[in-house]
C-alpha cells in the first residue's frame, strides 16, 4: 500500500500475492495487470459454464473478465490472505490451484527490489512480461523484464529458502 497519496507503492510482493489469490479463486488465466493511481485493473480469461439441456454435457465458453481493485479492496484481500495462510504452502507449478498467488508473490518481490513508480505486466502460459516505470535523475523511463514459466517456477520453489523457511520437500541432491 502507499504511505501517503502519490507515494510509491510499498509492498508489491504482498499486494500482487493477494491479487493472485483472488484470481486463483476465480479460475482466471492469461492475466493483464495495470497499476492505476488508486489500485489495479486486472483482466483475464475465465471459463464460464453453460448447460445445453438436461441430458447433455456441460459446456463452457472462455470469456474475458475485467476487475478494478481499489487500494481498500487490496487491503481486504491482504487481511483475508493472512488469516487463510497460517501454515507453509507447498510450491506449485503452472496450471495448479494456487499458482497465481505464488507466482504473483515472486514477481512482486522482484518489483519491490526495483522500486518502480508503477507497473504493467501480462502473463501468457505461465511466463510474465513486466514494464516498470522507473524514476531516474533525468526523469522517468520504462524498463522491461521477462520471466519464463520455468524461471517463475524456480523462484516459487526457492521462495521458502529466500524467506529463511524450511522447504516443504527436499530438493534433488539434498
Amino acid at each position: 500500500m502507499r504511505i501517503y497519496e502519490g507515494s510509491p507503492r510499498q509492498n508489491y510482493e504482498e499486494v500482487l500475492r493477494s491479487i493472485g489469490a483472488f484470481l486463483d479463486q476465480r479460475g482466471m488465466r492469461e492475466m493483464l495487470v495495470v497499476e492505476a493511481p488508486d489500485g489495479f485493473i486486472v483482466q483475464g480469461l475465465v471459463v464460464e459454464s453453460a448447460s445445453t439441456g438436461a441430458w447433455s454435457e456441460h459446456l463452457g465458453t472462455q470469456v474475458k473478465e475485467t476487475f478494478t481493485f481499489l487500494d481498500d479492496d487490496i487491503a481486504r484481500f491482504m487481511e483475508e490472505g493472512h488469516a487463510r495462510r497460517e501454515t507453509h504452502q507447498p510450491a506449485v507449478t503452472w496450471g495448479q490451484p494456487g499458482y497465481y498467488e505464488q507466482a504473483f508473490r515472486v514477481v512482486g518481490r522482484y518489483v519491490d527490489e526495483q522500486k518502480p513508480r508503477d507497473i504493467f505486466f501480462f502473463e501468457q502460459e505461465g511466463a510474465f512480461v513486466l514494464r516498470l516505470l522507473m524514476g531516474t535523475q533525468t526523469g522517468s523511463r520504462h524498463v522491461i523484464a521477462e520471466f519464463t514459466r520455468d524461471e517463475v517456477e524456480g523462484l516459487i520453489a526457492q521462495a521458502p529458502d529466500m524467506r529463511g523457511e524450511k522447504a516443504a520437500k527436499p530438493q534433488p541432491g539434498e
